[in-house]
């Protein structure tokens, strides 16, 4: 085999750490994100003030501690967790404390109170929330072989692919658990470093719940081909590991969850959390038109949140911390059963 540091051919695990987070990096950029792909967070408030009204579920399961945190992983330019505690009940705003967990700068104008770090925010009670954050932590990429052996896929920045050295060790008994993979072509992303990632920050909290949001796949129903993708400017293109463009893969979400956890989908969970895409009764349009119409474009924020083949097909990983359960599981009172904070 040549030597990879002649030839520019490294793994996509590398490749895509330096082309999303070095210095010159993707992530680095001015316009953040939101300036190439739209998340849950951008479509629609009602996203945001459905993750409100978890946290204050948490608050009550939690016994409303002070302070109450909401931690947002991977925030951006600190959309989510500013939609979040100006959403948040007064009695509950009192108390709670917000954190941007993001390795970019932190964005001019950003409300003082929310702290900027580049680590979770250790021992801290309440939600740490991680919308579209374990896609982009990143992860190599495997094919089979002539031989029906899977190695690991190599890249130049120009996105020129090769195939490297037989996949081994702990990368190689992963994809026996959670990804095997037989025919020539197959192609898997190890999701090693995304369970390392994700155990990592739940290790973070205190006591409460830690959710990620993602593209998300399970056992049995994995891509044959891989998910491996790039956008730019709102559209979807090839991969190329320059600076130019994202780079993601859907998430292997039941690899991630610890013991206890839970994965849903967004559609089940944002309905759990009161966001519906039923539009308002026609008859409201003859009483009160300019409410009819708030409810109609509300009904349809809320159903580009949970529609299916879209955001709604998104996998919520639930995980309870040093919570204790009784007879119901945390995880579903959290979501369903504990009334929200304002009507208590």
């Amino acid at each position: 085999m040549r030597d990879e540091e002649t030839d520019g051919f490294r793994g996509w695990r590398e490749a895509t750490e330096e082309s999303l987070y070095g210095p010159s990096g993707f992530y680095r950029r001015p316009e953040g994100p939101a300036g190439h792909f739209r998340t849950s967070v951008h479509a629609s408030p009602l996203f945001a003030h459905a993750v409100a009204r978890l946290l204050c579920r948490v608050d009550a399961a939690l016994g409303r501690p002070a302070p109450l945190a909401f931690v947002d992983m991977a925030a951006g330019r600190g959309e989510l967790v500013t939609a979040v505690l100006a959403a948040l009940p007064a009695e509950v705003a009192s108390r709670a404390r917000g954190y941007a967990v993001e390795r970019a700068a932190r964005p001019a104008g950003l409300d003082h109170r929310i702290e900027w770090l580049a680590e979770p925010p250790k021992g801290v009670t309440g939600l740490l929330f991680a919308n579209e954050w374990l896609d982009n932590v990143p992860l190599e990429v495997a094919e089979v072989d002539s031989e029906g052996v899977a190695r690991v896929v190599l890249v130049r920045r120009d996105g020129t692919e090769r195939l490297g050295e037989p996949v081994a060790g702990a990368e190689a008994e992963w994809l026996r658990k959670w990804w095997p993979l037989s025919s020539e072509g197959d192609r898997a992303e190890i999701g090693l470093p995304r369970d390392t990632a994700w155990a990592s920050a739940v290790a973070s909290l205190g006591r409460g719940l830690a959710v990620a949001v993602d593209y998300a796949h399970v056992a049995g129903a994995r891509p044959p081909f891989g998910t491996l993708t790039g956008f730019r400017e709102g559209r979807e293109t090839v991969p190329v590991p320059d600076g130019s463009c994202d780079i993601t893969a859907h998430v292997a979400l039941d690899a991630c969850a610890l013991p206890g956890g839970r994965v849903e989908t967004q559609r089940n969970a944002l309905r759990a959390l009161g966001v519906s895409g039923a539009r308002p009764a026609l008859a409201l349009a003859s009483t009160d038109p300019t409410a009819y119409l708030r409810a109609l474009a509300s009904a349809g924020a809320a159903a580009e949140l949970t529609a299916p083949g879209g955001l709604g097909d998104f996998g919520w990983l639930l995980q309870p911390v040093g919570l204790a359960g009784g007879t119901r599981p945390v995880d579903e009172a959290l979501l369903v059963d504990v009334p929200d904070h304002e009507e208590q």
